[in-house]
């Protein structure tokens, strides 16, 4: 009788565990590993197919960006949503209490930033416990994760754990590793920097163990099993994260301080949403994570506007500025006029894939008699 999707990779993780990973069985793990990823793909295709899962929450965006407040049951998360913003969130002085996604509008120089209270995360949430899957799925549509932890419960590893296990990665970039399949030559690795975590041959190897026949892979990053793993699957999400240590207010200052040397690799906010204590300071981390910038429009033939800036994430380009005014700027779009440090000479013309740069001045043009 063939085994089904979850006996294989109970049997696979099983095998993982009594290997002794060293250099001679890192290659070994990493085709085990690749092929849980293949396998894991398979079972997800299958809940969606099925429409398994149950009801997930249902999150309209909003504002220059969206945070997600993510901590265990009780930490807190309704009390500081209230705080931060203009939402009415039911707290109480017992777990989950947040049965559903409560949404925020936080003002902070002035960026309009949607915060949303999910209910409480526990151990096994990537795997459906506790309805996780749908939590983690909302957590994936954020562009910051605020992981609220309770003073006297500080292993935010746990949570941080959970969301890699969902595809999830905190505080990196992608890597920049390149697949193309082609049609015939087996798989060909082309490093271009000096490989020191994995071989070629063990790349090559787990790239055929996910079901590539044919391939180029080219390699611009150090990277070792776990990252190409992530390339293979494709589906992984890159998020900054803020820590933020709760309820300071109930500890005295020694404990304080040994709970500041336990997570200073974490480099933590400490708060008490209930006293407002550290709340500015939380805003600025949040601030400062979503690298916001400042740009000012300047109407044809008038001065710029220099005391309302436009508040727009780093990167955008005049393109992401159009959507941001009016759904219909990029669609009539003609030229922009861009004085600043993104700008070669004051004035220039650019179009809509021109990248801004913080204080920049900017005057779109829209074709004439456009809707």
């Amino acid at each position: 009788m063939a085994l089904t999707i979850e006996e294989q990779i109970k049997a696979i993780e099983d095998e993982i565990a009594k290997t002794q990973y060293n250099k001679a069985t890192q290659g070994h793990i990493g085709l085990l590993k690749a092929k849980i990823a293949r396998l894991r793909m398979e079972q997800d295709k299958r809940r969606a197919a099925s429409g398994g899962g149950g009801q997930g929450y249902s999150v309209k965006k909003s504002g220059n960006a969206t945070i997600a407040l993510v901590g265990f049951p009780s930490v807190g998360k309704s009390t500081l949503l209230t705080k931060l913003t203009d939402a009415k969130s039911e707290v109480a002085s017992y777990a989950f209490t947040t049965v559903d996604v409560i949404p925020g509008i936080m003002y902070y120089k002035f960026a309009k930033i949607q915060v949303l209270d999910l209910p409480g995360l526990i151990r096994d949430a990537s795997r459906g416990k506790g309805r996780g899957r749908e939590v983690l799925a909302v957590v994936r549509t954020a562009d910051l994760i605020l992981f609220v932890i309770d003073v006297y419960d500080t292993n935010v590893q746990v949570l941080m754990d959970e969301l890699y296990n969902s595809g999830i990665r905190l505080n990196t970039r992608p890597p920049n590793v390149v697949i193309t399949k082609t049609d015939r030559g087996g798989i060909e690795i082309k490093p271009t920097v000096q490989l020191t975590k994995i071989t070629p041959e063990m790349a090559s190897d787990m790239v055929a163990a996910y079901g590539h026949v044919n391939a180029e892979v080219i390699i611009r990053d150090d990277i070792d099993e776990e990252q190409l793993i992530d390339v293979l699957t494709g589906n992984r999400v890159y998020m900054n994260s803020v820590t933020v240590v709760n309820k300071v207010d109930l500890a005295d200052a020694e404990y304080l301080e040994e709970v500041k040397e336990r997570l200073k690799d974490y480099d933590p906010v400490f708060i008490s949403a209930n006293k407002e204590i550290g709340l500015e300071e939380l805003k600025e981390a949040v601030y400062q994570k979503l690298q916001f910038i400042h740009v000012f429009l300047k109407p044809q033939g008038k001065e710029a506007d220099m005391d309302e800036p436009m508040v727009i994430m780093g990167g955008s380009t005049v393109g992401d500025l159009c959507d941001r005014i009016h759904r219909a700027f990029r669609r009539n779009f003609r030229y922009a006029n861009v004085w600043g440090d993104s700008a070669k000479f004051p004035g220039q013309m650019v179009g809509v894939d021109h990248v801004l740069a913080n204080g920049d001045i900017v005057t779109i043009v829209v074709k004439r008699g456009a809707d």
